[in-house]
């Protein structure tokens, strides 16, 4: 999965933040568990929403016991806090690292940066396989075969060497949307609620289409710079376009949502509702963004910065993991440079007057009420 779910602090309430900080710390733990403390680094903001689905679905909810005290951590300012814990976050924990493992290898494949010298790619390619058979593991104690992943992650390099100029970036997208909509499908089984799945996968695979072309849109002046394979430029599908297919993903998968049976439906339906759509705005130049970030001119692509070496990466990280950078601003990412939002921006201007989304409890905003607008 992709990172385009970054919702900032002032469209959360309360508890709604608190929720959203367990299921990203409890996906944290969850991989250090089940693959040790190297596997951390797949944690990633969209791979959460698979402990929230389950979450959401369990007849219990979060009142069942499903969370658990986390000891102090860097990244929380030393602070101990509620983590999620439970199938939802191991399932999320498995389908992170199958998509790490991937990532990883194509990083070897396109030889970016590092990952050209002959003994980086030699380790990479050890981890990929190790994290392969770890998230294989973790996703069968919980009945789902990460293999599906795999073979989507296959098939996805095959339709990039066959698709030119003039294909349909849909077809590019296919195998994202396979994967996403198999995971998906399985927070209803872990959940105990079979019957939202056929749902569920819907949602899934359009927010898997979704993932692919904001990536795409968001890296498409980067890849050019560096020479790699970006879908939107390969197909020759325009910015417009691209946009068109974001915003009618975002309505599909608003429309799947109403037939989905939540026990608790607040967070799951802010993020794959409302987030879904900020993020759209947010990559296309049409939106409000965090004040402690820089402002983009609509429509503009920014401009890429050179990518630290591996040493320089890991000391950067360290410091800014020991300042709390990663967690409460946006920030460089240590290694590839690229501008990154944290969850809990302090200065956020984008909901100026808003109370809804930081006042009420449990945002009902997102179940019904007239204060934002929301019709889905």
């Amino acid at each position: 999965m992709f990172g385009i779910i970054r919702p900032c602090r002032h469209r959360l309430s309360e508890r709604l933040r608190t929720s959203w900080m367990a299921h990203l710390c409890g996906l944290c733990l969850a991989l250090r568990d089940e693959a040790g403390q190297l596997a951390r680094t797949a944690t990633n903001y969209d791979g959460l929403i698979i402990s929230v689905l389950v979450e959401a679905q369990s007849p219990a909810g979060t009142a069942g016991g499903a969370r658990r005290t986390a000891g102090p951590c860097p990244l929380r300012g030393m602070r101990t806090a509620p983590v999620a814990r439970g199938e939802g976050a191991r399932l999320a924990a498995a389908v992170s690292l199958a998509l790490a493992s991937v990532k990883v290898r194509d990083h070897v494949a396109d030889r970016d940066g590092v990952f050209a010298r002959r003994p980086v790619a030699a380790g990479a390619r050890v981890v990929a396989r190790r994290w392969d058979r770890q998230s294989a593991g973790g996703g069968s104690a919980l009945g789902f075969d990460t293999a599906v992943l795999l073979d989507a992650a296959a098939r996805q390099e095959e339709l990039e060497r066959s698709t030119g100029l003039g294909g349909s970036v849909l077809l590019v997208t296919e195998p994202t949307e396979t994967a996403t909509a198999a995971a998906f499908a399985h927070t209803a089984v872990l959940g105990s609620r079979p019957g939202n799945a056929a749902a569920l996968a819907e949602a899934g695979r359009l927010f898997g289409r979704l993932a692919h072309l904001l990536d795409a849109a968001e890296d498409q002046a980067a890849d050019a710079a560096a020479g790699l394979w970006n879908p939107l430029t390969a197909t020759g599908t325009d910015r417009a376009e691209a946009e068109r297919l974001c915003r009618d993903a975002v309505h599909g998968i608003r429309l799947a949502l109403r037939e989905v049976e939540f026990t608790d439906r607040a967070l799951a339906h802010l993020l794959l509702a409302h987030e879904t759509g900020q993020a759209v705005d947010r990559v296309f130049g049409h939106g409000a963004s965090c004040a402690v970030g820089s402002h983009q001119a609509p429509g503009t692509l920014p401009t890429p910065k050179p990518p630290r070496s591996t040493l320089a990466g890991c000391a950067a990280w360290t410091l800014m993991a020991c300042t709390c950078q990663l967690l409460c601003c946006e920030h460089d990412d240590p290694w590839s440079r690229k501008r990154r939002d944290s969850w809990c921006a302090r200065n956020c201007d984008c909901c100026d007057g808003c109370d809804c989304c930081d006042g009420c409890d449990g945002c009902d905003c997102c179940d019904g009420c007239d204060c934002c607008g929301c019709d889905c």
